[in-house]
């Protein structure tokens, strides 16, 4: 490679620079200082580990096999893998390395990777930051959870005009049931039900099984009051359904409840991630953003693979995310060169109260610190500090 290329960064990474960096880091500690009020306790997960850790959503989430990088561990000779989503190393954590009876809460921030960009103009390199929530498959569960999130974006300072989206995949998933639908006719109707496509949807489903409930699935799938008047008297009574459609309904009364001025929207076949998720799903959106701010939802079972099947519910986020267009300019003070007592004490004083002192250098002056925004000056024995 050229030398005039080898600063290049592949497609998808990119360097933070201190502006935003210090906007990202302020809310990185601000995120995990409000998670710990809320009793999430810290969890540090390797960058690496066997595949086989890695790959327990693999059969419910080939996405997610398909974004992870794999490599020969030198060691071993075993595949690696480099984690592109925390949630199953929490897992394997909660499962063997920190068994806990009864309800365990835990967050974490750190980089994870993919192989491919996971949507339009976003990082291979997210910074995520989440929570998860083991062993309560209740309601109250997965309203804490979407509250936290919620709590989290308004410490951001994001929570002006956002829009939360609430589904359920049991929903989809007991009709398909009640209906006995094969593999292949499940899917044809998770990508009409994801495309919105009522037109082709109504003529998919006139010649299957219930096919007026799976139309009306989608076509009334943001009112459920409307949604349960078009339900046949079967399907409204099967116990799973009605299950989630009351977990939903309840989800979506408390949270109103805690939110009053929140924007909440259903629909009940957005079946992102259909695989993995076991439940209650949701997402927080915001203004002139098509990605969500954050999203989660409910995966019972995760830890099955490592021998302790546990219900879970959990949310993430990536602070790059959060943080675009966020830029600070740090208050820097510049102090001239010496070593008497009192500017050594002046700058310590500095410091202890935050500020960031730079010291000049051999024959260094003010130009030498083109980012300082103030300076020590010497008045009548006393160092004060000007804006330069």
């Amino acid at each position: 490679m050229p030398i005039s290329e080898t600063w290049l960064l592949p497609d998808g990474v990119a360097d933070v620079l201190p502006e935003q960096a210090q906007v990202i880091e302020t809310l990185r500690r601000d995120a995990l200082d409000f998670l710990a009020s809320r009793g999430y306790q810290l969890v540090y997960t390797p960058f690496i580990e066997y595949i086989e850790s890695l790959s327990s959503l693999s059969e419910s989430n080939q996405d997610l096999d398909l974004a992870t990088f794999k490599v020969i561990d030198q060691l071993s000779g075993r595949l690696l893998g480099v984690r592109a989503d925390m949630t199953p190393q929490v897992a394997r954590i909660d499962a063997h390395v920190h068994q806990v009876n009864g309800i365990a809460r835990y967050c974490y921030a750190g980089t994870v990777l993919h192989t491919k960009p996971q949507g339009f103009n976003t990082t291979r390199a997210p910074l995520q930051l989440g929570a998860e929530l083991f062993g309560s498959d209740s309601i109250d569960a997965d309203v804490e959870m979407v509250d936290v999130m919620l709590n989290l974006l308004q410490t951001a300072g994001l929570a002006d005009g956002i829009h939360l989206d609430l589904g359920h995949v049991g929903l989809f998933r007991s009709l398909v049931k009640h209906a006995g639908l094969s593999k292949l006719t499940e899917r044809q109707l998770s990508d009409l039900y994801q495309r919105k496509a009522l037109p082709e949807l109504a003529e998919f489903t006139s010649h299957l099984k219930f096919g007026q409930d799976f139309y009306n699935l989608g076509r009334y799938a943001s009112d459920l009051d409307t949604l349960q008047v078009n339900l046949s008297a079967e399907i409204l009574n099967d116990v799973e359904f009605k299950q989630a459609f009351d977990a939903l309904k309840t989800t979506q009364s408390e949270i109103q409840a805690r939110w009053p001025n929140l924007h909440i929207g259903i629909d009940v076949v957005e079946l992102r991630s259909y695989h993995y998720h076991t439940g209650l799903m949701y997402a927080v959106y915001a203004p002139n953003r098509a990605a969500p701010l954050a999203q989660g939802g409910r995966y019972d079972g995760i830890g099955e693979h490592f021998g302790r099947a546990r219900p879970a519910t959990g949310f993430s986020c990536d602070l790059y995310a959060l943080s675009a267009g966020q830029f600070k300019t740090a208050k820097t003070v510049v102090a001239p060169k010496g070593t008497d007592d009192a500017l050594q004490n002046a700058i310590a004083q500095l410091r202890a109260e935050g500020a960031s002192v730079i010291q000049l250098l051999g024959n260094d002056d003010l130009s030498s610190t083109p980012f300082a925004t103030h300076k020590m000056v010497n008045q009548s024995g006393n160092w004060i500090v000007e804006e330069i």
